[in-house]
């Protein structure tokens, strides 16, 4: 008990302190998660709503690969591109591997199916007079498009922030293509596995906490979101 009074005690010490080398680590690890979600969702919302809009065949295959694509393991996402980014590997002439890019594709890649989905519920639960009145006044599909974004847009915007908190929460994927290189792409959860296994353990929980502390700013504004929807 002493062990993890004094461990809490040193994590709260490093935090009030603004210890550089502990902020270090949650700057690169917040901006590199915020690069993910903006670009996931660049691409994400637009096919959400394109989908939902329309009719074709295949569609509720896609809607199934989608929902298994949620559930993907991430290590499984770190794998595919350490073999793509590799020197041997077909995108290796790239020199992505181990930098924060390659970690940026790997959490767009993880939360892009998770906010493509949240886009397609949004226009699905959306008024059902919504669109056929952007229809009747002639709105093209591009137009159509923006316009539903712009009428779901507490959704679309809850969607982009979902996906940054479970972008900002991953390791596996982190690991195998960042390499956790100290100042470069050393992320909170890389980070905290690898003190905690140095032995630094009031390095990772002050980490923890940290990354606790961002968790809960998240879902603050989730539900602010959805207070505001309603």
């Amino acid at each position: 008990m002493s062990f993890f009074a004094d461990s809490f005690s040193a994590a709260i010490d490093l935090i009030i302190t603004i210890d550089p080398a502990l902020y270090q680590v949650v700057f690169n690890s917040v901006s590199i998660s915020l690069m993910a979600a903006t670009t996931a969702g660049v691409l994400a919302i637009p096919a959400g709503i394109l989908m939902a809009l329309n009719q074709f065949l295949g569609k509720q295959l896609v809607q199934n690969i989608l929902n298994t694509l949620m559930a993907l393991p991430t290590v499984l996402i770190g794998l595919l591109l350490y073999g793509l980014f590799s020197r041997l590997g077909p995108l290796g002439h790239l020199e992505l591997l181990y930098t924060p890019s390659a970690i940026i594709i790997a959490q767009a890649l993880l939360i892009f199916p998770i906010m493509m989905n949240l886009a397609i519920a949004a226009v699905t639960t959306a008024d059902p007079r919504l669109v056929p009145t952007l229809i009747s006044l002639g709105a093209k599909p591009l137009a159509l498009v923006i316009q539903v974004a712009k009428q779901t847009r507490f959704i679309m915007l809850a969607a982009v922030i979902t996906g940054f908190g479970r972008a900002i929460g991953e390791v596996g994927a982190a690991m195998m293509v960042g390499g956790n290189i100290e100042g470069y792409t050393r992320t909170m959860t890389t980070a905290i596995a690898l003190e905690t296994g140095k032995g630094e353990f009031e390095v990772g929980l002050a980490l923890g906490l940290l990354l606790l502390l961002i968790a809960f700013f998240v879902n603050f504004i989730l539900s602010w979101l959805q207070q505001e929807y309603r």
